[in-house]
């Protein structure tokens, strides 16, 4: 399957929000770009953003974007747009706090929400508007088995989480038939930046590992991955648990 559906021989044009994501950049290496693909890395960070962009294949440039300013998407949404169509967005913006300091310090309970749900939400709902009336363009939520059911170990992250994959369903069932397709990515646990000096759960995958699954999910037509696969068994599973016994998880 052509993921790049613009049918007229233009070079792609893709955004990552969140442009240091290793996660989102190992999608974008996974991809197998041509030379002339122009790659968008929207983020806070300009030299981290500069050094990405530097490992990437295409014709890299970089905007800035802060998640938290949920007042400034629509007009970076608006700048991206004016210089052509989009073809493929992967919506990336994450962070990870563990859930003993966001219990002392609410602003950062705060902080995690809005990078990780209502950015989502504000970005994308401006992207989507512009890809309906494009009449195509992929949109790539990055979403996590934490989504399934929070735990009490990090039941805020798992709750961000949550609304996130909710939005995403919701998101694609609103752009059905638009030419407009949505990608759900549901990673376990990933050993990577934002998981240092945490140990390893079962199952878990390493950002290229996501980046392969992703790319041949976007490839084979998938509108949902589970990574690794079996996840989706027990996510499943997960559902099913009864409370007591859920309440006994440690991580």
């Amino acid at each position: 399957m052509n993921i790049f559906t613009n049918g007229d021989g233009s070079p792609p044009r893709l955004l990552l929000l969140g442009g240091t994501s290793e996660i989102g950049l190992a999608v974008l290496a996974s991809l197998g770009l041509p030379a002339a693909a122009q790659v968008i890395l929207a983020g806070r960070d300009e030299q981290r953003l500069a050094a990405a962009g530097k490992e990437l294949p295409g014709q890299v440039s970089t905007m800035s974007y802060d998640a938290v300013d949920t007042g400034s998407h629509q007009a970076l949404v608006d700048a991206v747009f004016a210089d052509g169509p989009l073809d493929l967005v992967i919506s990336a913006a994450g962070v990870l706090i563990p859930q003993d300091e966001v219990e002392r310090d609410v602003t950062r309970a705060a902080a995690m929400v809005e990078t990780n749900f209502t950015s989502h939400v504000t970005t994308l709902l401006a992207i989507a508007s512009r890809m309906r009336t494009q009449g195509r363009g992929t949109i790539v939520v990055l979403s996590s088995v934490a989504a399934v059911r929070p735990r009490k170990a990090n039941f805020v992250y798992g709750a961000a989480k949550a609304g996130l994959d909710a939005f995403a369903r919701g998101l694609a069932d609103s752009l059905h038939g638009t030419g407009v397709r949505v990608v759900l990515v549901r990673p376990g646990f990933v050993i990577g930046r934002m998981t240092a000096g945490m140990p390893p759960a079962p199952m878990s995958s390493t950002p290229a590992q996501v980046g392969a699954a992703t790319a041949a999910a976007l490839r084979g037509g998938q509108d949902t991955v589970w990574i690794p696969a079996p996840l989706a068994g027990l996510a499943l599973a997960l559902r099913l648990v009864p409370r007591p016994l859920w309440r006994r998880v440690s991580r």
